[in-house]
């Protein structure tokens, strides 16, 4: 049993979906996904979003989600798009779970996946590899300011990890 929502944060591509649909399987909770919520609202991926309204819209849109999470959400872990971070009540959401792993281990992790080339097309700001690696760099430090917990995930195996979240977030 979860007391409190688990907010999954972490750089595009470290592995937040794929933690958060163990992690729920595992210990029977409900697990959303604010990028899904946000194209289910919006009716459109995440990069037509970007392609047809831009970045800010979208980042509206994600302040929207939260506003939604914090009124309506309860004892669910919550996967957030990369940049979800920046929220203004993310605290206000749960327990803040950082993902953590180097550019380089989630780069390669998104190369050598057996669907590559669609993990990587439905990320839009990943499309540049050196844009890319600068906004990683930039938000490096303020996910680790807003985290409650961190995970290195490059260390872990998938279970160790659920394990890890599990412990420091009071999970049954």
């Amino acid at each position: 049993m979860m007391k409190k929502n688990i907010i999954l944060i972490g750089f595009m591509g470290v592995g937040k979906g794929t933690t958060a649909r163990a992690f729920a399987k595992k210990y029977g909770v409900y697990n959303i996904d604010t990028d899904d919520l946000i194209e289910s609202k919006e009716n459109k991926e995440v990069k037509r979003i970007f392609e047809k309204k831009g970045e800010a819209y979208f980042r509206t849109c994600e302040q929207q989600t939260a506003d939604w999470i914090e009124k309506c959400v309860k004892s669910t872990l919550i996967s957030c798009g990369g940049g979800f971070y920046k929220v203004n009540n993310l605290k206000k959401l749960g327990t803040v779970v950082l993902l953590d792993a180097s550019f380089e281990w989630i780069h390669n992790r998104l190369k050598t996946a057996k669907n590559s080339k669609s993990k990587l097309a439905k990320r839009p700001l990943f499309s540049d590899e050196k844009k890319a690696k600068a906004l990683y760099k930039e938000r490096e430090k303020a996910y680790r300011k807003v985290a409650d917990v961190i995970v290195d995930v490059e260390k872990l195996s998938l279970e160790e990890q659920l394990k890890y979240i599990a412990k420091k977030c009071g999970v049954n």
